[in-house]
């Protein structure tokens, strides 16, 4: 038998030593190959060397280490071309005539956009380098000495069918009632919204003013409520019933924790998702941060709260002086002065509320407008990398947050910068062509893989080109003015649960990628003759032709995503199968599942063929016993097994039944991500080219297809503030390109806080805490009290009832079923199970 000792006070002296030693050495060789240069051809074979080795460590073990290894390999990479390309672009400068050209202009600002590109990769593995998975911690102790909790629910001018399920949702929230009071915050004073709210037993406040917009709403209601906590939830956003059960535990651990966010889970489809048919084929827009950025920040003690779906303790708040109101991002702001002040936040990565997602593309990019606003706003007010009070790592985290939204300049350098070679036959990058695809593809292809495996299952590849080029017209002046100006701005609300009675091309929103599109076209057109006018240059010509190609690809996409689908529903059914019965006129029962199930209708599948006229009157029986709830319905259609159903009125006691049903379920929304593929870059690549060529289609179609009316007719002001993003952003792209001289000729290359606390010692990287595993196993016998569960007639049915504790979340289950009809042939026997 080998015994191993620990190495002795001597030996390990030692191994300090050799390793202090090796350590500078290896970096010291890591920088000279960083910065040695090689000719194309043996930077070629380094760039596969790398790639292969990528490739190899990808598909031998999914292990964070090995992830950490990629991220090393990838960021060293990029380190590499940028070397390279800052020496060739001083060469290029600096070399006989062209100092004083146009050419360095275009030069310059390629370089830029790609530094701007090479800080965000780095700073994105930072963030996500260990996301923490925070478990929940469950609330222990008699509940009758639990804190007590305000729950608000801000409101303006959403209608009351969006507010009322959030309302009804939050009054289900499994905890003590004395300890716990939900008010509606109505800043739009509507006395439809006071009846509801005394009649379901919510509060109600409202105020005279609408200063500081939300933030005001908030600070107004924490002035007039007690409560040692603030859950928040905007008014689209329905609570599951545990989430005060799943969040409220970390506080009692940790005294100095001011927050608990949890994550924004969407159940309707986002544009991208709607518009372009990719409903829960691709993640939606926002999952990468919610689902896995702020998860990484919590390893650095540095996720933010985002406005809605949090717990927020009073103490903090007040310390902080409520939420902040200086900025339209008051949610972000607000943590930022909260851990300036030395408060703890966590993230707990479990979806325990829902909410819509924009309705339209306008309303998404005004969404993401005020965002862009309200993020630079906070760079320019308290920018995070030099306030006091905040430790290292939570200042690269919040300055790659605030600084996000800065991409707009860079993705629109990207979309352009090589038309002015191939229209204006300028140069835009120093270097061998040759040279420039052996340095840059070992960052590109790298980058793609290494993200592709940290985000895989949150953003897909190459969708990140999509999502900017959309946003990147609109954003760009705001972000501009909130550099100059931090004042300027207000804060806008997103509406929801709106219909599109047709489907139409919105032509006003989609004018910039139009305009792009347009310029990119006429890039391919030129590049023809320039293999035809410039033969010295032919690698020159093609290496822009490509990118050219592939700005086409992500600008068609961009521009389809302008044609907005119909959408006839006012609430979104959500796909859930849940057993009912469904009595017709003449008293016939048949048993079945809903396939989708909404709060205005729903759809389906029964267990046997039936066919019922359209309007037919039936009875839709969920649950059973005490939990029996019957709801009147009408056939909108009706195929065979499949039925259509509209509940044309529901009584309070139906609704909350319905909305307790559809949304209070801890488990709703837990498996929703997991059911889609992982991501492989080479086919969501084939699938971008494939929606690429339908998106052709659909712009030409959508040219000629008139715009349904409106329902009301803006007025005149209203019209012009619609308008100015599109002409700004249009005048923009316009300008970039005619600020170029018109020549062609043949090239040579291809706020400080006024409370802010002393500086204080940075916190320990918090160690990830394990999430308890547990394996209960119960039998079905025991439970229904029969040794043999015997089901005699058709359509015979047994239900048995599992009593889980809130905190425990149900990763997966196994059923051991013996079944057995002996009377019966094996074709005149089946049984299902829900």
């Amino acid at each position: 038998m080998t015994e191993f000792s620990a190495p002795s006070g001597e030996n390990s002296v030692g191994y300090a030593l050799a390793w202090g030693l090796l350590a500078p050495l290896g970096l010291f060789g890591l920088g000279v190959l960083l910065i040695l240069p090689l000719p194309w051809k043996e930077q070629g074979i380094l760039g596969v060397t790398l790639i292969a080795a990528t490739l190899l460590l990808n598909w031998v073990s999914r292990a964070a280490t090995v992830t950490m290894a990629l991220m090393a390999i990838s960021v060293f990479s990029t380190l590499r071309y940028g070397y390279w390309r800052v020496m060739q672009t001083w060469e290029g400068i600096t070399s006989s005539g062209h100092l004083h050209q146009w050419d360095t202009v275009f030069v310059l600002l390629l370089l830029f956009a790609e530094f701007y590109a090479f800080a965000t990769l780095v700073l994105g593995y930072f963030q996500t380098l260990r996301p923490l998975r925070r478990p929940p911690v469950p609330l222990t102790g008699n509940p009758q000495n639990w804190p007590s909790v305000d729950v608000f629910i801000p409101t303006y001018n959403e209608s009351l069918s969006v507010v009322r399920a959030t309302v009804l949702g939050a009054l289900a929230l499994d905890y003590p009632a004395n300890k716990i009071r939900v008010f509606v915050l109505d800043d739009g004073r509507r006395r439809e919204f006071a009846d509801f709210a005394a009649k379901v037993g919510a509060g109600y406040i409202t105020r005279s003013d609408n200063a500081h917009a939300k933030a005001g709403n908030i600070n107004h209601a924490l002035g007039r409520t007690s409560g040692e906590y603030v859950a928040i939830f905007d008014s689209d956003h329905i609570p599951t019933r545990s989430f005060l059960q799943t969040t409220l535990g970390w506080f009692m651990r940790d005294r100095r924790l001011g927050m608990v966010q949890t994550p924004h889970h969407f159940y309707s489809p986002d544009p991208f998702e709607r518009n372009l048919g990719q409903f829960r084929k691709i993640p939606n827009e926002g999952e990468l941060f919610h689902r896995l950025v702020q998860d990484g920040n919590d390893l650095w003690n540095a996720s933010f709260f985002c406005g809605s779906c949090a717990v927020l303790r009073r103490k903090a708040l007040n310390e902080i002086g409520g939420i902040a109101v200086e900025t339209v991002t008051e949610d972000a702001h607000t943590a930022l002065r909260m851990q300036k002040r030395r408060w703890n936040t966590a993230y707990i990565n479990i979806p325990q509320a829902a909410g819509l997602a924009t309705e339209s593309l306008a309303a998404h990019i005004g969404q993401r407008i005020r965002w862009a606003r309200g993020m630079v706003q906070i760079l320019r007010t308290e920018n995070p990398l030099f306030v006091r009070g905040l430790s290292f790592p939570q200042r690269l985290c919040y300055f790659n947050a605030t600084t996000h939204f800065l991409f707009a300049l860079p993705r629109l350098i990207f979309l352009v910068i090589p038309l002015v070679y191939l229209l204006f036959g300028m140069v835009n990058i120093y270097g061998y062509s040759l040279a420039v695809f052996a340095y840059a593809l070992p960052h590109i292809v790298l980058s793609n893989m290494t993200n592709s495996r940290i985000q895989g299952r949150h953003r897909f590849s190459f969708w990140n080109e999509i999502y900017e080029a959309v946003l990147a017209p609109y954003i760009l002046f705001p972000t501009l003015l909130a550099l100059i100006n931090p004042r300027l701005g207000k804060f806008n609300v997103t509406s929801k649960g709106g219909i599109i009675r047709r489907s139409y091309f919105d032509r006003r929103i989609a004018l910039p990628f139009l305009f792009l599109l347009a310029l990119n076209i006429s890039g391919l057109v030129m590049a023809e003759r320039r293999l035809v006018s410039d033969p010295a240059h032919h690698d020159t010509v093609i290496m822009n032709t490509v990118w050219t190609v592939y700005n086409v690809v992500i600008l068609s996409v961009a521009a389809s995503v302008a044609w907005e689908k119909r959408q006839r529903r006012s609430q979104v059914r959500v796909n859930l199968r849940v057993p009912l019965t469904l009595i017709a006129a003449n008293g016939e029962r048949i048993v079945g599942m809903t396939a989708q199930l909404s709060g205005r209708g729903a759809m389906a599948r029964l267990a046997r063929s039936v066919q019922f006229v359209r309007g037919a009157p039936v009875t839709v029986v969920f649950g059973s016993n005490a939990s029996r709830c019957e709801i009147p319905a009408r056939v909108v259609h009706s195929a065979k097994r499949l039925q259509h159903l509209f509940f044309p009125e529901l009584s309070f006691w139906q609704e909350k039944y319905l909305v307790n049903l559809l949304y209070s379920r801890p488990e709703a929304w837990l498996a929703w991500h997991n059911s889609r593929p992982m991501d492989r870059p080479l086919r969501s690549l084939a699938h971008i080219l494939w929606l690429s060529l339908r998106g052709i289609g659909i712009v030409i179609a959508g040219l000629f297809t008139p715009r349904p009316s409106p329902d009301r007719k803006p007025v005149r002001a209203e019209r012009r503030k619609e308008r100015a993003p599109v002409a700004a952003a249009s005048v923009l792209l316009f300008g970039l390109l005619m600020v170029t001289p018109v020549r062609i000729h043949a090239s040579d290359a291809a706020v400080p806080d006024k409370t802010d606390a002393p500086a204080a010692q940075a916190p320990a990287v918090q160690p990830a805490p394990q999430p308890a595993a547990f394996h209960e196993q119960y039998d079905l016998g025991a439970i229904s009290g029969e040794r043999v569960i015997a089901l005699r007639g058709t359509g015979a049915s047994q239900n048995f009832f599992f009593d889980m504790p809130l905190t425990k979340i149900i990763s997966g289950a196994t059923l051991e079923l013996h079944y057995a009809a002996p009377l019966l042939r094996s074709n005149e026997s089946r049984l299902e199970l829900w």
